[in-house]
Order: C-alpha cells, then structure tokens, then sequence
C-alpha cells in the first residue's frame, strides 16, 4: 500500500499490518485501524482531542466498546505513540561513526605479510626456471660430450697439473697447439699461450695472450748460467715449454704453468689444451651462422693489403695445405675461417700480430655468446670440447658458473699483450731463432695491476 502523506513511516507499517490481519484483529487493535485510517483520509489534526474510540464508532463492524489500555500515546492524546523513525542525514553520520570506530578499533591488515607471501611465490617460480634452465643445459652438455665420444679416437685423457688458486677470481691456461693429424703431442709446440680470468671481484672477463716467442730460461735445457743477468740467461722460445714437457711423461700444460710461475709470479688453477679440429668444432657448435668479425692485416712488405692468403691446415692432404682467401672487412666466419685468421702471421706484425687477431677472435667470441639462446647450444658445445679436450675444468664449474660468466661477458674483456708492440729486445735463442727479450718485472707489475696475481 501506497504511504498516506498525513502518516509517518511507523504509523503506515502499522496500517498495512492492520489492514492484512483484519479477520485475526481483537477490538482494541480494531480501534487502532479505524483511528489510522481516518488519519490517512485527513481527518485527525493534533489539536483534536476526539477520543480514539469515537472513530471506530463510524466504522462499519468495528466495536468502540472498550477504551484503549495502557497505550502510550502522543501529544494529542489520540495515537499510540510509535517510535521515531532516523533521519537519513542522521543515520548515514551515525554509520560513519560506527564505521571509523570500527576502522580505529579492528585490526589493520598487515601489507608486509601479503607482500612477503608474493615474493616467495616469484622467488620459488623463479627457482623452478632456472631449474629447468640447469637441466636444459645438463642435457645439452651430455649430448655434445656424448655425441663427440662416440667412436672419436681423438678424445684425450687429463694431464697431471698442479694447479694452484690465484687471490682474484680464477686462472685458467688456455694452450692452442700446432698440432696436425698423425702428429704426436711432444711434437707440437703452442700455437697460443694465454691465461683466462673468471669469477673476479670487477666482474669482468680478463684476457692475457704470452707471446710464443718470448725468451725464458728453462732449468736443465738452457744454458749453464746461474745470474739472469748474465748473456745468453734467457735462450729459450717461451712455445717450447709445452714440447719439453710432454716429452717428460706428457706433463705439457703443467711445464707451461710452472714456466708461468717463475718468470710471472702467476697462478694457475685450471687448464684447457685446444687444437685446430677442436677449435672449429666449437665454433661451428655455438654458432651454426658463423662468428661476425671485422677482418684486418697489417702490411705486407708495407703495401695495405684488400686480402691475404691463409694456410688452410684442417684441409690438408697427403701432406699438402692449401691456402684459403680472406678478404679485409666484416664478415661472417666458421670455425675453419675463424683458425685460419687467428693463426696468421705473415704481414708485417708478425707475431704480433697473429696475438692481437687471436685476442680478437676470443673477444668477439664472448661478446656474442651473451645471446640467451646460445645458453643451450654452448653447453652443448662445452660437452662437445669437453670430449675433444685435454683439461682439468671440472664440468660442473662449465654449468655452473655459465651464468656468471655471461654476465662478465657484458662488461667486456679487458685485454693485455705480453710483451706489448714493441717493448722488447730483439735477440736470439740457443738454436740462432729470432727471440723477444722482455724486463720480466715490469710484466709482473701489469699482472699485478689487472689483478691476476
């Protein structure tokens, strides 16, 4: 039923209820709806002081006999008094209150605790990845290592090196030898001497490249002199280390460190003996599409050179190398290509130049494995040098410092050539071979600034 303009909120709930329950109504309720409903027609005013019981009388069937009992009535003395309905201004400020009291009075929930559960919950996805990540790279490392075994006479077995630990990060020896199929190890001499630095506290990759020719003395194969300062003190090829040692129980890489050790006052903890086939075979590996380089040559008999002829050794034929053609400028290089570059030496740099070239392929072979992708292909390519490889690097510090190592990767490679252009003596070895006499002291100082020893 529609509200009577001339009832309040309480007095038409009491009307409808009235009205819906008439038959079950007893006589004082009775009284009660014929008082309301001449309220609603407009015919009760407060200074009306007719008693309720005279408005049932005009009723039909209702009873006016018996007044109103105990009826709490309002200022007229008419109605019974029903209570007052809240206004809405008053009742929205009163849930205001209850509400910042009960915003004072509860509990603020603490952000800190949803904050610490979401972390965790990143932090446990995350180290699910890189789970999965490991175990991708376990696989791959697997297949090339077992892909490279299989039925390979030319997997090589570790050599004894006593290897020792440096005070900044981790020193690894990297030989490339000369060596030829149907050559034998104390035939070769190294091709490439060079000392890795990992794991240091500038998180930087760190590239030291010895000079092949670079004079040592080497106790019970140089001359009889006990003062370096004598003439002739120094009178072996620094790339004869490796062929004295091999020939004294294949002990080759370890002749070099100790070789390292007494003229640099440098540590070396690990190894890693590379070929020409082993080389390529890695390149080719990690990078199916070639190693992008910006091919340069010094002079040749002072004329530039546009391309120079290579010694092509991986496709040698009954004895024969040919030559390969490699052109000045950016290109992209397969293993192969990539050998042949690093090995040149017939400008006018030398060998010199053929270390800076090599240190340029090393370079630019870091700088390029950063991609993500090459997480996956270079494991495999590790498992494979693994198996073609004589070296005591622990193929768990491969996997697991993989990570480490490319982020080095991205803040360069710092670089340093001993000796560098031109700080040397030319001289000559015992057998008449042109040799490079260095002040070794000096060099012990630049390693020291590096950081290496």
């Amino acid at each position: 039923m529609r509200r009577a303009e001339n009832l309040s909120h309480h007095e038409q709930l009491r009307l409808d209820y009235l009205y819906k329950n008439y038959y079950y109504l007893n006589d004082k309720e009775k009284r009660e709806l014929a008082y309301l409903r001449q309220k609603a027609k407009g015919n009760v005013h407060e200074s009306n002081s007719r008693p309720v019981a005279d408005y049932a009388d005009s009723e039909e069937g209702i009873s006016s006999s018996d007044p109103i009992d105990n009826v709490q009535t309002d200022s007229s003395g008419l109605l019974p008094k029903y209570p007052e309905r809240p206004s809405r201004s008053r009742r929205q400020k009163k849930t205001k209150q209850i509400s910042s009291a009960a915003v004072v009075d509860q509990p603020q929930p603490a952000p800190k605790k949803r904050r610490k559960i979401r972390i965790k919950r990143i932090l446990l996805w995350l180290g699910i990845f890189l789970l999965l990540v490991l175990g991708g790279m376990i696989a791959m490392f697997i297949k090339g290592y077992t892909t490279a075994s299989a039925g390979n006479s030319n997997v090589t077995d570790v050599e004894h090196f006593d290897g020792q630990d440096s005070s900044d990060g981790v020193n690894i020896l990297i030989l490339g030898t000369d060596g030829r199929v149907g050559e034998q190890s104390t035939e070769t001499r190294t091709d490439s001497i060079m000392v890795l630095n990992v794991g240091n506290k500038d998180h930087k990759i760190k590239l030291v490249s010895f000079m092949r020719d670079t004079l040592i003395h080497v106790d019970g194969a140089s001359n009889i002199y006990a003062d370096p300062s004598q003439e002739d003190y120094y009178d072996q090829k620094l790339n004869v280390a490796y062929t004295f040692g091999e020939q004294e129980n294949h002990q080759g890489a370890d002749f070099v460190r100790q070789v390292l050790k007494d003229h640099f006052d440098i540590d070396i903890k690990y190894y890693a003996l590379v070929d020409f086939q082993t080389f390529a075979t890695a390149i080719d590996t990690l990078f199916p599409n070639g190693v992008s380089m910006d091919a340069k040559f010094s002079t040749i008999n002072g004329e530039a050179v546009t391309e120079v002829e290579v010694p092509d050794d991986l496709n040698m034929k009954d004895g024969v190398v040919p030559n390969q053609i490699i052109k000045v400028g950016k290109q992209q290089m397969d293993g192969r290509t990539l050998l042949n570059y690093a090995r040149f030496r017939k400008d006018d740099e030398g060998d010199f130049g053929r270390t800076r070239r090599q240190q340029e392929v090393l370079t630019a072979i870091f700088q390029q494995v950063k991609d993500p992708t090459k997480l996956f292909t270079g494991a495999e390519a590790l498992g494979k040098v693994f198996a073609l490889t004589s070296t005591n690097v622990p193929s768990s510090f491969l996997l697991f410092n993989s990570f480490s190592l490319l982020l080095s990767s991205r803040n360069g490679v710092e670089r340093l050539t001993i000796p560098e252009n031109g700080d040397w003596v030319d001289t000559y070895d015992m057998y008449g071979g042109q040799g490079l006499l260095i002040d070794f002291e000096a060099y012990k100082e630049r390693l020291h600034q590096m950081g290496l020893r």
